[in-house]
């Protein structure tokens, strides 16, 4: 959502962080679909997970093998928003600039469990921490890029009731690792080519963690050798762990008692020195990559309901936030001086001007490309946050999530509609605009790797075929 990722309008990891958290969307009964009703900032309150008993997790999950084959195809979308983590394709072979009347072409699909997770691919497959609920299980799945038939699932006890969807996160893979957060803060890393268990945590019960409103969101972030996460706990803020043992490396102190959000932690560097950016519940911090010392913390952002896009890393230690329910965006100035830093306000837009309530706005060629909350309206920005263009009223959107690939942006609506965009600022142009997905709730981050795209909505995903061909 996130991203990740992502929420309380959604979510990622995507949530995701960015996935998807609750927005727009009405409680759903089993084969049922309801009518959906906006959901009105403040008065939607998420349902409260005190007093729900928490699973405890065997020492070992149920590792189930299937027929799948790895694809033999190049390229990668390793972790939440992609390699880079700014939510932009490595760029490979040209994409199509005119789709064909029905859109373009779908190359498989495949049902999912209820929510909002983002995919990520490497090597051919396709990873994605699902639902079980049938089995009331987490399900950390690895699928065939080919034809999305399932290689290996891992699976471990979790009950999780219907709250805007059931998963909501987007994984991480590094070298032979990959890690994924479900909905109720179990860290788990399996072995990414056998799915054999390589460790877990469970950052309640170990870090005093507190679940978030509508479930996790966080997408994990991996460093290296290291796995960085956000517990928002009585026993650390931030924390990072062995990405081969999962043990403690080092954790930064909770002194003010922040809780976890939807965000995920980004990584930046400034003046030579790197470090961790994360939204916590009640306001930034900034944290040493070296050691999780704190370098600064900032009060300045905060959102009162859900915080679920995370920080955008500009160049020159600019930083640029943004949330839902009226909460507007603001852009800081990292400053240092002597070896200590601080954040500075610069410019704060009003929620008429930019503010996004799940999904991390994108930044390219210099130039901030997001979905408004307040008209659903695509923008572009500046890098100081002035309009320079907006799709207008007959061209909106939803709470979808978007991507750019080969000068191109792809925007999902909430019921499924995909639209393709030149990403420039000179002016809006669609180029293209189908039906991909027949369901609702298209909230979950999407994935491009070559020429294909992974898009959701709440109980499907489908590949489609985006090539120049």
């Amino acid at each position: 959502m996130k991203a990740l990722s992502p929420l309380s309008s959604w979510l990622v990891p995507g949530l995701a962080a960015f996935g998807g958290l609750a927005a727009l969307a009405a409680w759903l009964s089993a084969g049922t679909r309801l009518p959906l009703h906006e959901r009105v900032p403040g008065l939607d309150r998420a349902q409260s997970v005190e007093g729900v008993e928490r699973s405890s997790i065997p020492a070992a999950g149920i590792l189930a093998q299937g027929d799948g084959k790895p694809a033999d195809l190049p390229g990668a979308w390793p972790r939440f928003r992609g390699e880079k983590l700014d939510n932009i394709a490595v760029p490979g072979i040209p994409l199509a600039r005119k789709w064909p009347a029905g859109g373009p072409r779908q190359l498989w699909a495949v049902e999912l469990g209820e929510g909002h997770a983002g995919p990520i691919v490497a090597g051919g497959r396709i990873y994605l921490l699902d639902y079980d609920r049938q089995n009331s299980a987490d399900a950390f799945r690895c699928l065939s890029l080919a034809d999305g038939k399932e290689i290996w699932r891992f699976s471990y006890p979790v009950v999780i009731k219907r709250n805007h969807g059931m998963s909501r996160t987007v994984p991480a893979l590094a070298g032979k690792y990959v890690v994924a957060i479900g909905p109720k803060c179990h860290v788990t890393c399996l072995d990414a080519a056998t799915g054999q268990c390589q460790w877990r945590i469970d950052l309640v019960r170990q870090y005093g963690a507190t679940e978030p409103p509508w479930y996790a969101g966080q997408c994990p972030l991996v460093d290296r050798d290291r796995v960085i996460l956000a517990p928002g706990g009585d026993r650390a803020l931030l924390l990072a762990v062995d990405l081969a043992t999962g043990k403690e490396i080092w954790k930064t102190p909770n002194p003010h008692g922040w809780k976890m959000t939807h965000a995920s932690i980004m990584p930046m560097e400034f003046r030579g020195r790197k470090m961790f950016v994360y939204c916590a519940s009640k306001g930034v911090v900034g944290v040493s990559a070296e050691d999780g010392s704190l370098l600064w913390e900032t009060g300045e952002w905060k959102i009162s309901i859900a915080t679920v896009p995370s920080p955008l890393c500009l160049p020159e230690g600019k930083i640029f936030f943004s949330g839902g329910y009226n909460s507007g965006a603001l852009f800081m100035q990292l400053e240092e001086k002597q070896g200590a830093f601080a954040a500075k306000t610069l410019e704060r837009l009003k929620p008429s001007q930019f503010g996004s309530t799940q999904q991390t706005p994108i930044f390219f060629g210099g130039h901030i490309y997001g979905v408004r909350e307040k008209d659903k309206e695509l923008v572009c920005l500046d890098s100081r946050g002035k309009e320079l263009w907006h799709s207008g009223s007959e061209h909106r959107f939803g709470i979808g999530p978007y991507l750019i690939a080969d000068g191109l942006i792809y925007v999902m609506n909430d019921d499924g509609v995909l639209t393709m965009a030149e990403a420039t600022p000179a002016a809006y142009k669609q180029l293209g605009r189908a039906q991909v997905l027949d369901g609702h709730d298209a909230w979950g981050p999407m994935a491009m790797v070559g020429a294909r795209l992974l898009v959701r909505d709440v109980t499907r995903m489908v590949c489609l075929d985006v090539g120049g061909k």
